[in-house]
């Protein structure tokens, strides 16, 4: 089989890397995530010229991919270089939901980087469950809580879940709308993430349900998982590096037959995450589709962790001061496994969906 790139995808990546190695180096992160709003205007504009959100985007929503592949490649650039804006929340996420309920408009917006979202699903106690949602619509009055909601403080719109009956919808709620509290925090990873409280607050029926939900959700595992592998390159790459300028007795200390192997360790670990990510882009849109992305975001969270550990120990005590690149992307992998379903999470599913 062929894994290459398209040449389209292959420019994407190209001028992708190129402008993150150029404007988002370590000093740049710290000051955006040390920042009010804990992501960067300028940079969001930036990457919407590029045309990355548009990639995230079938031809017939507006933009010129929106493939598993197209989400890899953009997530993969952005995990290696540790981007903290929140394309993944805002733009795939809210985005793509508001494609599916028709919201051109909107789209368009999103796409060209003039309007900010936020996807509000997860609840207090909702752990992965998809089906656990407990705040109220009743019409287009919205009475609740959600916990965890990246971009939310910035937002321009909120997309909400809310159960109508035994029915689950999404709804829009304006960032503005009466009755909506948003309390904000920076997360350990970078960006910022609140706690959303609804009361009785009007809202527009998206047409959306639960179905729909488990199809963005799978568009956030690919991405998570690409975005995770991208950081793993990086941390790998750094230690790499370190251990062939640190030296010891008069060698790089990367000579030493322990180090190298356990160097030789973690590559293997990440050609295996390479593999897992091409694997689920590739079932994405397929009936298997669900065991896939268990198996890759397990195999990712596994993967990670170990090389987010071992980067750590091989580097010593550089690794964890913030001026050093690889403090920022050690937190974004361990804290990767967290999100759309953790590895116990996903082991569990994939039986079941094997036993099935």
């Amino acid at each position: 089989m062929n894994f290459e790139l398209t040449e389209e995808r292959q420019m994407l990546q190209d001028t992708l890397r190129r402008f993150l190695r150029e404007k988002y180096d370590t000093a740049r992160r710290n000051e955006i995530i040390g920042s009010e709003a804990g992501m960067s205007p300028e940079i969001w504009a930036a990457l919407a010229e590029l045309g990355v959100i548009g990639a995230l985007f079938t031809e017939d929503q507006g933009g010129f991919g929106g493939a598993g592949f197209d989400i890899a490649v953009v997530f993969e650039e952005l995990g290696r270089a540790g981007v903290v804006e929140p394309l993944l929340d805002s733009a795939l996420l809210g985005g793509r939901a508001l494609a599916g309920a028709g919201r051109d408009a909107l789209v368009e917006q999103v796409i060209a980087g003039a309007v900010h979202l936020a996807f509000a699903h997860g609840e207090p106690g909702g752990r992965y469950d998809l089906d656990h949602v407990q705040t109220v619509a009743d019409g287009n009055r919205l009475t609740g809580r959600k916990a965890v909601v990246m971009n939310a403080e910035a937002a321009d719109h909120l997309l909400v879940s809310a159960r109508s009956g035994d029915e689950i919808g999404l709804y829009l709620v304006d960032r503005s709308a009466a009755g909506l509290s948003v309390q904000g925090y920076p997360l350990l990873a970078g960006g910022r993430a609140a706690e959303v409280t609804l009361e009785n607050t009007p809202a527009q029926a998206l047409g959306l349900g639960l179905d729909d939900i488990k199809d963005l959700n799978a568009l956030a595992i690919v991405a998570q998982s690409a975005e995770a592998l991208g950081a793993m390159e990086t941390a790998t790459a750094l230690t790499q590096d370190y251990l062939m300028t640190r030296k010891q007795f008069g060698r790089p200390i990367g000579t030493f037959q322990a180090l190298a192997h356990r160097m030789s360790d973690l590559l293997i670990e990440v050609e295996q995450a390479r593999s897992a990510v091409i694997n689920a882009a590739g079932y994405l849109e397929t009936d298997d589709r669900d065991l896939f992305l268990s198996a890759t975001k397990n195999l990712i969270g596994r993967a990670g962790r170990l090389v987010a550990e071992e980067s750590i120990q091989m580097h010593g005590g550089i690794a964890m001061t913030q001026e050093y690149e690889l403090a920022h992307i050690a937190k974004r992998i361990v804290m990767a496994d967290h999100r759309f379903g953790d590895t116990d999470y996903h082991l569990e599913r994939y039986i079941a969906l094997c036993v099935a």
